[in-house]
C-alpha cells in the first residue's frame, strides 16, 4: 500500500489500532474491514497528519457511506473530549481514506448545517447502532459529538 500522503507514519499508543490497520491494509481490505468480529460493524482506514507532530496517523473509522461521500464522527465513544484525531482533521483537511485495495485522498469538512447533521447522524446510527449511546454521554458531559463529511479530491 503507497501512502498518499507525505510524511513519516506514527503508529497508534492502541495495541488493537495498530493491529486492525496493519491487517486491513496488508490485505487490500480483505481482512479487518470490520470493528471487534462484528462484520456488521465495518470500517475504513483514514490518514491524518498529526496536527502538532505532522506524522501521519491512521485510524479504523466506521464505514458510512453514500454516494462517493463519507462520514467520520468523532464520538470517542461519547467522551468528555474529542478523539485527537478531531484536531488533525480540523488542522490539516486533507486525508487519505483507504475502503478497499486502493487509498485516496479526501477533503475534511466539518458538518455545521443541523439538518445535514440530523440526515448524516442518523445513517450513522443506522451502520453502528452504539453511536446512539454515545450522544447522550457526550451531551451530558457538555459536548456535541463532531461529523466530518469526506469528499473526494479531484
Amino acid at each position: 500500500m503507497t501512502d498518499l500522503l507525505e510524511g513519516e507514519y506514527q503508529p497508534s499508543t492502541q495495541q488493537w489500532v495498530r493491529d486492525n490497520v496493519e491487517l486491513y491494509e496488508s490485505t487490500g481490505g480483505k481482512e479487518g474491514w470490520y470493528l471487534q468480529g462484528r462484520k456488521d460493524w465495518p470500517v475504513v482506514v483514514i490518514t491524518s497528519v498529526g496536527a502538532k507532530s505532522g506524522k501521519l496517523r491512521k485510524n479504523p473509522v466506521m464505514r458510512v457511506e453514500k454516494d462517493g461521500v463519507y462520514l467520520a464522527v468523532a464520538s470517542k465513544g461519547g467522551a468528555p473530549e474529542h478523539p485527537i484525531w478531531y484536531h488533525n482533521f480540523v488542522a490539516n483537511p486533507t486525508v487519505q481514506l483507504q475502503d478497499g485495495p486502493e487509498p485516496k485522498l479526501y477533503r475534511a469538512r466539518l458538518i455545521e448545517d443541523q439538518a445535514e447533521y440530523d440526515e448524516w447522524w442518523a445513517r450513522a446510527v443506522d451502520v453502528y447502532e452504539p453511536y446512539a449511546d454515545y450522544k447522550p454521554r457526550a451531551e451530558a458531559a457538555g459536548r456535541t459529538i463532531p461529523l466530518f463529511l469526506l469528499e473526494p479530491v479531484d
